[in-house]
């Protein structure tokens, strides 16, 4: 906020000029983009620019021509039906630059706004689960994809478009410079005020887009919500359609506000402004006209450089307006260069192996804190896994069970304290070659919206489409039984999102969440996050046999809030805001009669 306070405070002209820094870089992403189109571009650009000074100097020469041939005894109309036949091919020629100006624009902004949407997802995949979490970068990565991807080649086109009228402009002044210098300067002069409101309107514009970018996501928030099928269920249910309806409506209307006011005072000012740019015209119209009566110049002469001026004032309009465009843009590709430009730590780290496989997992005094907050999710955690162990982890929601995967995961870093593999802390860990170790499923699981076997192959992208390997990891997590019940068994189409999708169960869901985690048969570290909530009790019992059976070497962790699941683990420990209470298996806990026994036995209750 006291950016945006000391940008607004800055002198205009200072801000109009350094918002063009982008244009550079913008002209650099073009030229990466195509070359040739680039080329065919800046050629085009050059034709359309110098020929409509031609066509008004043949226009003379025609005018001048019937005059003389008017006068004459014997007038030859041949030179001026050649002037006629020239004057149509120039004219044939300005139509076919802008038409390949037309195709050259429409090509590249194909080219370039796939190749920025690119840029801003190759990005995203270098991003930190941070970053998401953060509702400020998020308001970047809005904009950016809001705005962004059309604004490089915008910039480009106005780019060549100013260059376009400048050669233009310059044609123009040569020939009425002949008139009068006086005459180049009303021309030029003219159009100032109106470009210079226009420039500072679309200041005021951005600033706006960047202030309510909030307000903005949230209303694409509630479209999501009112019409998505994950959400549509309670939205009816509960009856909540109205509401948020309203809501979207009250935020539209508050945006509507600062809309109208913009738009009347920039087209206020823009028709006040313009009227100077008329008079100036209509001046100088009737200058040429009083000179010409006074035979100060001939008809083809007025009316060429009425021609001129004509043209030249809409040649001066359309470059004023192009810069203020172009000003406009910078702007907004201020926000692209911003995200792309946002700055990510490398994770350090190279080794792929610890010295001493036989210690397992180890956390040492981890504590952390989530950015921004100053509470603790986890304070002093200490506990090790060796393999062939399992561990469960016991706690009401929000007691940092979820918080310590992502630690071990490394989507986040601990605060303080260490994480050990092998004997080696995970810092030192390629940050792939860990993940690699680790299978996980998480509470908040990923249902995409593609085939079967895309869904558990993407448990491990180096074999996401080896057909044998799905077929394994689905026996091994319980889904190979509906699978083969599917007409089109691994190829069937999930969701509901596109033609012929097939939405599964809760528990089905969870099936294919689990297969995915066992689709890294190398993995040795097997995570699961509330895997069975939506599963009934037989099929919970089933699944953790089963998962028991195939990870008699493997480190595990689990959580859960059934200790009818849990209290096969080697070890429980039970977290309460973010600090180990107890730990020990389920026998010893009984014993200690603490805060296990007593969630156990309240558990146990409800089953009797």
């Amino acid at each position: 906020m006291v950016a945006s306070e000391q940008e607004s405070q800055a002198p205009f002209v200072t801000r109009f000029l350094g918002v063009f820094v982008y244009s550079r870089r913008a002209l650099e992403l073009v030229w990466t983009t195509s070359r040739g189109l680039t080329i065919a571009l800046a050629a085009l650009t050059l034709v359309a620019g110098v020929l409509p000074a031609v066509i008004a100097y043949i226009g003379q020469l025609i005018v001048d021509g019937v005059v003389a041939a008017m006068a004459a005894t014997n007038p030859d109309t041949s030179h001026v039906l050649w002037l006629i036949v020239l004057e149509a091919l120039v004219v044939i020629a300005v139509a076919a630059s802008q038409r390949g100006l037309s195709v050259s624009q429409s090509l590249l902004r194909a080219l370039l706004g796939q190749r920025v949407n690119v840029m801003i997802l190759e990005k995203a995949l270098t991003l930190q689960l941070a970053h998401f979490e953060d509702s400020e970068f998020y308001d970047k990565l809005t904009q950016a994809r809001r705005e962004a991807s059309s604004r490089p080649l915008s910039l480009v086109n106005r780019t060549f478009g100013l260059v376009q009228n400048a050669i233009s402009l310059t044609s123009y002044a040569v020939l009425l410079y002949a008139f009068s210098p006086w005459a180049v300067v009303i021309l030029i002069g003219a159009g100032l005020p109106s470009f210079f409101a226009e420039a500072k309107f679309s200041g005021d514009a951005f600033r706006l887009f960047r202030w309510r970018s909030p307000e903005t996501r949230m209303q694409i928030y509630l479209e999501t919500v009112i019409a998505r099928e994950d959400s549509v269920k309670e939205v009816k249910l509960f009856g909540l359609g109205p509401r948020l309806l309203q809501r979207y409506r009250d935020i539209f209307k508050k945006l509507f506000v600062e809309d109208r006011r913009l738009t009347l005072r920039r087209d206020g000012w823009g028709f006040v402004l313009g009227l100077l740019s008329t008079s100036a015209f209509y001046g100088a119209y009737a200058w040429i006209v009083v000179t010409t009566i006074n035979g100060g110049i001939t008809l083809g002469a007025m009316t060429m450089y009425l021609v001129l001026f004509r043209q030249g004032q809409s040649a001066v309009a359309a470059s004023l307006t192009a810069i203020s465009g172009m000003y406009e843009d910078n702007l907004y590709l201020s926000n692209l260069y911003e995200y792309l430009e946002q700055e990510v730590p490398t994770p350090g780290g190279e080794a792929k192996h610890g010295p001493e496989p036989e210690r397992g997992l180890e956390f040492e005094n981890v504590s952390f804190a989530y950015p921004g907050s100053a509470a603790k999710a986890l304070t002093d955690v200490s506990f090790q896994i060796r393999p062939g162990e399992s561990l469960a982890l016991v706690g009401e929601n929000g007691s940092g069970k979820t918080t310590l995967i992502k630690l071990l995961t490394r989507l986040y870093e601990p605060t303080a304290g260490n994480i050990l593999l092998d004997g080696l802390d995970l810092r030192n860990w390629d940050v792939e070659a860990l993940r690699q170790r680790i299978g996980v499923i998480f509470q908040d699981f990923g249902r995409y919206q593609f085939s079967v076997g895309e869904n558990i192959g993407a448990g491990d992208v180096r074999h996401i489409g080896d057909a044998a390997r799905w077929a394994t990891a689905a026996e091994t997590g319980m889904a190979a039984p509906f699978i083969e019940d599917m007409p089109e068994g691994y190829d069937t189409q999930l969701g509901r999102w596109f033609k012929g999708g097939r939405e599964l169960s809760g528990g089905q869901w969870q099936k294919i969440a689990l297969s995915r985690a066992f689709m890294r048969s190398d993995a040795d570290i097997l995570v699961l996050d509330e895997p069975t909530a939506a599963m009934d009790a037989a099929s919970e019992a089933a699944i953790f046999d089963h998962f028991q059976s195939q990870s008699d070497t493997k480190m595990t962790i689990l959580i859960s809030h059934r200790f009818s699941t849990v209290r096969a683990a080697d070890r429980i420990i039970v977290i309460h805001d973010g600090k180990i209470l107890e730990q020990g298996n389920h026998e010893s806990l009984l014993a200690e009669n603490g805060q296990y026994a007593s969630l156990f036995r309240l558990q146990a209750k409800g089953y009797q």
